[in-house]
């Protein structure tokens, strides 16, 4: 049974990021590392000749739009996934914000550095959501899908159930597309009160260093958000990244790579499960894998001086030292990681 809980924060700043640097094999960052594609190679190079002007966010806005079959009115574009949680935090009135964890850190952070206090509603393995633990008076509720760092993909039954009238329902879907026809999204709806759905551009096309993301929500949540928001806080080429990635093509194309993760996934999967005292914890769904080993702190370290950078996971709320998770990359890599996974482990 999970229960919510006020809890001593961990290091809530510390992302992936800060486990990579040169001469690494990068497992820590959740960014799909590949050349890219033509169709948004373009569009940047070609919106490098506009920097002269001031971005104007309409056509970004209404391709997103068409992408998930809303208004223009409900999409706000923000400068990555990471500045919408602040503006979510500063700009909603909420009083008993609650975040159901382990899952990314930063809305928790945002939040409290906007001066709210935050409940933590904390799932023990396999992390799998039950809406009667939320209690009635959250009058915002955090929740990922499929959860960063635990790679479960909550049904869609589960959070229709958490969504209701006097509560702001955010659903973090920075990877969502990881997942073959996007089953459980909720960015297309309408219907349910107060659902904001985040969604990123960072993970599928690597554009993490261009900085572009967006919120779906009716026009009313979405004001004061944009109240609070600076101006021109998108670029002019992550503006064209925005409208590239919500083509036709870019649908198709993401699709094709999340089926082939899948393949890619598994074979992670089944390999970490050959490793003595290594568990992976339920069945995952998106582009990484969370697995849970003692001395996973001593693994890392061994990791790094061989070459290897996985994600710690002691600084998400609800794991501690003997978590880790690994980045799904392609099998050849996987199976050079696995080799010395295993050559520390014995």
């Amino acid at each position: 049974m999970a229960h919510p809980e006020i809890t001593p924060e961990p290091d809530l700043r510390h992302h992936g990021d800060a486990e990579v640097g040169a001469g690494y094999v990068d497992l820590a960052v959740n960014v799909r590392l590949a050349p890219m594609p033509g169709w948004l190679a373009t569009p940047l190079a070609e919106s490098l000749a506009q920097l002269s002007a001031y971005p104007d966010d309409r056509a970004a806005r209404a391709a997103v739009a068409a992408r998930h079959e809303r208004a223009s009115s409900e999409v706000l574009l923000t400068a990555g996934a990471a500045q919408a949680f602040t503006l979510v935090a500063q700009g909603l009135g909420v009083r008993t914000p609650l975040i159901v964890h382990p899952q990314f850190t930063e809305p928790e952070a945002a939040l409290r550095a906007a001066g709210h206090e935050v409940r933590r509603l904390v799932l023990p393995p396999p992390f799998v959501l039950d809406p009667a633990d939320v209690p009635d008076d959250a009058d915002l509720v955090v929740v990922g899908n499929p959860t960063n760092p635990t790679s479960v993909l909550h049904p869609v039954r589960t959070l229709e159930r958490l969504a209701r009238p006097g509560r702001v329902l955010l659903v973090d879907e920075a990877f969502a597309d990881t997942v073959p026809g996007e089953p459980e999204s909720l960015a297309h709806r309408r219907d349910l009160p107060g659902l904001l759905v985040l969604r990123s551009l960072t993970k599928t096309w690597g554009l993490a260093g261009l900085r572009i993301g967006y919120l779906l929500g009716a026009p009313e949540l979405l004001a004061p958000l944009r109240a609070v928001a600076p101006l021109w806080p998108v670029s002019t080429p992550a503006l064209a990244a925005a409208v590239a990635c919500s083509s036709d093509e870019a649908r198709r194309a993401a699709d094709e790579i999340a089926v082939h993760l899948v393949e890619e996934r598994a074979h992670l999967v089944s390999a970490l499960r050959t490793l003595p005292g290594v568990t992976v914890a339920g069945e995952p769904s998106s582009s990484f894998v969370l697995v849970r080993l003692t001395g996973a702190a001593r693994v890392r370290e061994q990791l790094r001086l061989r070459g290897w950078a996985v994600r710690r996971g002691d600084t998400f709320p609800g794991l501690g030292p003997d978590w880790l998770r690994v980045a799904v990359r392609d099998t050849a890599t996987t199976d050079a990681f696995v080799d010395q996974l295993r050559e520390v482990l014995t």
